[in-house]
This record gives structure tokens, C-alpha cells and sequence, in this order.
């Protein structure tokens, strides 16, 4: 809400708990404070059950499923037969969209992939139906894995290097299509403000990395090995189909549509992304100090 604030939007969020200003919602007992949505010129609707904790139990499953699905098929239904329904709409998807895919480049026309995941997204972006048959013009970011160190994968990803226990998932060679959170934030306000944009729109770095890279990177800077692997065998037996389909899943996604509406990538290499989120947190030092007078030629010259 900052970001959208700070580009000029007054913005107001939409919530299921009590918070001022808010506007209340329950997706599943499909309760909405409709007589406040009129009016507004966009929707960002990112909300869904966190797919990367523990086993895909069958509960796990629906609410994952139910938490997305159902919940953007009601607020399209709601939105879309108000008397002012908004300009644009901007959900959230993923690149779980595509399946596992190995070294294949996948752009927004590729086809969809197979898995629980494929099938979530395909029905995930499919609930806004109802907004899609109105003058409401549509888009599903397909998000990569968001880097931040507020939350998310990161975070999960640095406890057991810290620890001197980490290493790479399984061969390490699955593809990782990623997006640093300040550029995820960045590109859904192009979307809003971009009128040729509708459908999906893959929310990822231009640079994709594998997973070993990943891992290596934060080993780099956090100053700690990462030569102790977790096994394939061992994350299925632990973690069964998440481990699958989230984990050693590999999946390179190339932003063509966010490239082609001229949006620009404040962090497009990996490492960029990294040392600045670290720098950021005060947990290395800025980029100017670590140079050393050989790299400080180097860059001069270059």
C-alpha cells in the first residue's frame, strides 16, 4: 500500500480482520462490504495460502486451492456487478503455471504445465472470468520466487547456511526464475498504469539462476559454506509432493511482456538483488567499501 500511496493512489486495503479504513471481507462465507467498493479505478489482489510450508497434506491441498480460486472468483463476481466497476484488475498468480520444465524457455504463450500447482494457477487465473466479460481490463502476474528478507523463501533458504548446514536441493541444477520485491512492487504498478497490458504478464528477472547459484550467492555473503547437499530421496521422503513440485521443480521464465512495455528492472542480475537486500539490512558492508583498488580499475576502465 506504501508504494501504491506513493505513486499518487489513495489506497485503501481489503482485509478480513478489523483495521481502520479497511474495507472487511470473508472470501468463504462470501460476505463483502460491497456498498464500499464502487468507485474505486483498480484492484490488486495478491492474497493465497502460503504454498511452502510443510507437507501438501489433503487440507494443505484446499486451502491452498480454496484460498486462491474461490476467493478471486467471488471478488470478481462482487466487482463485476457493481454500478462502477474498476478499470483494471490485477491478480495474482505464479510460474508454478508452467510445470516443471527443465532448461525450456517459457514465455506467456506457453502452454501450461501438469502438477497440482499447473492445475491451481490454470483455475486461479481463470476465477476472474466474470471481471474478464466486463470493460474491466485483467492481468494475472505470474510471480517468480519474490527475494525479500521480510518473509518468504529467503529467509527459510538462510537458516541453515547460518548454521553451516546448507547446500544445494538435490542436484541443484533446477532453474530458479526469481524477482526482487522491490521490482515485484514496481511492476504492479506498471501494470496498472500500462493500457496495453491484459492476460498474463510473467512477473520475473530478466536473469534466471539454478538453484545451486542461488545458494552459493547467499553462502558468499552470509560468509558461510554451502557444501552439504539435502538429497533429493530426502526431501521427497520429508516433504513428499511440495518437495516435487516447489523445491526441485525447474521452471525458466523469460518476462517478455514487462520487457516489451518498456518496464525497466531495478535489480536484473542476481547478485545485484542479493547485495543490495543485505546491504539494506546493514549485513555487509555497501558496495563502495567492498571494493578493492584492483575492482575499482576494473569499473573505471569497463
Amino acid at each position: 500500500m506504501q508504494t501504491l500511496e506513493g505513486s499518487g493512489y489513495d489506497a485503501v486495503a481489503l482485509t478480513r480482520h478489523e483495521s481502520a479504513g479497511a474495507i472487511r471481507w470473508s472470501p468463504s462465507e462470501r460476505r463483502i462490504e460491497r456498498d464500499r467498493l464502487n468507485g474505486f479505478d483498480a484492484v490488486v489482489h495478491l492474497a493465497g495460502e502460503s504454498i511452502a510450508e510443510g507437507r501438501w497434506t489433503r487440507e494443505k491441498k484446499r486451502r491452498i486451492r480454496e484460498s486462491r480460486v474461490d476467493g478471486t472468483r467471488f471478488l470478481s463476481e462482487v466487482l463485476s456487478e457493481l454500478d462502477e466497476p474498476p478499470r483494471v484488475f490485477v491478480q495474482a498468480s505464479a510460474v508454478g503455471y508452467y510445470g516443471d520444465r527443465g532448461l525450456e524457455l517459457v514465455r506467456e504463450d506457453s502452454a501450461p504445465g501438469t502438477g497440482f500447482l499447473a492445475s491451481v494457477c490454470q483455475e486461479w487465473e481463470a476465477a476472474s472470468e466474470p471481471l474478464q466479460e466486463t470493460r474491466t481490463r485483467c492481468v494475472q502476474l505470474r510471480l517468480g520466487m519474490v527475494l525479500s528478507l521480510d518473509g518468504g523463501a529467503l529467509p527459510r533458504m538462510m537458516t541453515p547456511i547460518q548454521w553451516w548446514v546448507g547446500g544445494r536441493l538435490g542436484s541443484g541444477a533446477q532453474i530458479v526464475s526469481w524477482i526482487e520485491l522491490s521490482d515485484l512492487l514496481a511492476a504492479v504498478h506498471h501494470c496498472l498504469a500500462t493500457s496495453s497490458l491484459r492476460g498474463p504478464v510473467n512477473c520475473v528477472a530478466p536473469e534466471t539462476v539454478t538453484q545451486a547459484e542461488l545458494v552459493s550467492k547467499l553462502g558468499e555473503l552470509m560468509g558461510r559454506p554451502t557444501f552439504l547437499p539435502a538429497p533429493e530421496f530426502a526431501l521427497k521422503l520429508a516433504l513428499g509432493e511440495m518437495a516435487s513440485e516447489v523445491l526441485l521443480a525447474s521452471t525458466r521464465v523469460e518476462p517478455a511482456r514487462l520487457l516489451k512495455t518498456g518496464f525497466e528492472f531495478r535489480y536484473p542480475s542476481l547478485d545485484g538483488a542479493l547485495e543490495a537486500l543485505f546491504e539494506a539490512e546493514g549485513l555487509i558492508a555497501p558496495r563502495e567499501e567492498r571494493l578493492t583498488p584492483a575492482d575499482e580499475r576494473d569499473e573505471t576502465r569497463s
